[in-house]
């Protein structure tokens, strides 16, 4: 069973992850998980993955959120109780220590890998973008109810809330660029910070590579599927993943010259 998918060897300042993709458990946590399918797809971020891959330089998280929650602090990414996750009930039981440490053992293999990428880029282009793509719901009352108030949800959500000043002029090219992209005729509502600022990919990245390299933590409305039956609508998806491709040079630009 796959973890993760690195794919980062063109030359090219840009990469994207997506690191709340995955859908898989490992064997032993899958018998005691206390959620169905369905009702962990919900709160994960499919299809991401398929937006990620659109970029030359990508990483894909092919391991549920559920086992191991790579956007949060290492102390808080296991979800032991339903505190941890939107009071969601995860296990029949307490995990043990063993399989809590299993899934911590992958955490930090993630990062260690993502740390020897990320050096790559830093020595091939003198640092990067990494576009830390996530998506969010946005009915939350159940099939076929009223989706929340657009003014509180925009389509895309930059997240900057860790964002090092330098890069300011980075964020500002993502959000002209993606607003000049349309979806149903309208143009694209891209604000930031409006339900998401970023939190531990963002916040590891500017932590440790601030002066060379930043973080974009994009958060996708899921008007690309239905966030209860799981069904996509791949005409919208693409056409989401094409915006952000389209960024990709205005935010070159922009992270160069700064």
């Amino acid at each position: 069973m796959q973890f993760a998918s690195f794919d980062v060897s063109a030359p090219d300042p840009v990469i994207a992850t997506a690191v709340h993709n995955g859908h898989e458990l490992r064997p032993e946590l899958a018998m005691v998980s206390a959620l169905d399918g369905h009702s962990r797809l919900r709160e994960e971020d499919p299809h991401t993955g398929i937006v990620a891959h659109r970029f030359a330089n990508n990483v894909v998280v092919h391991r549920s959120r559920f086992e191991i929650d790579l956007n949060r602090e290492r102390d808080h990414a296991v979800y032991l109780t339903a505190d941890d996750a939107w009071g969601l009930e995860v296990w029949r039981r307490p995990l043990e220590k063993e399989e809590i440490a299993g899934s911590l053992h992958l955490y930090d293999r993630f990062y260690a890998d993502l740390a020897a990428a990320l050096d790559g880029l830093v020595a091939d282009n003198g640092g990067f973008v990494l576009y830390d793509i996530h998506s969010y719901n946005h009915v939350r009352s159940g099939p076929g109810g009223e989706p929340d108030p657009a003014e509180e949800s925009p389509i895309v959500n930059l997240g900057t809330g860790s964002l090092p000043e330098r890069w300011k002029a980075v964020a500002d090219a993502f959000v002209e660029s993606a607003r000049e992209s349309t979806l149903d005729g309208t143009r694209l509502d891209v604000r930031e910070n409006v339900r998401f600022e970023g939190r531990q990919v963002a916040a590891w990245v500017h932590g440790r590579y601030g002066d060379v390299g930043c973080a974009l933590a994009i958060e996708l409305k899921k008007v690309f599927m239905d966030e209860w039956s799981g069904e996509v609508d791949l005409q919208r998806l693409e056409k989401l993943g094409a915006a952000l491709l389209d960024t990709a040079e205005p935010v070159r630009r922009a992270w160069r010259g700064s």
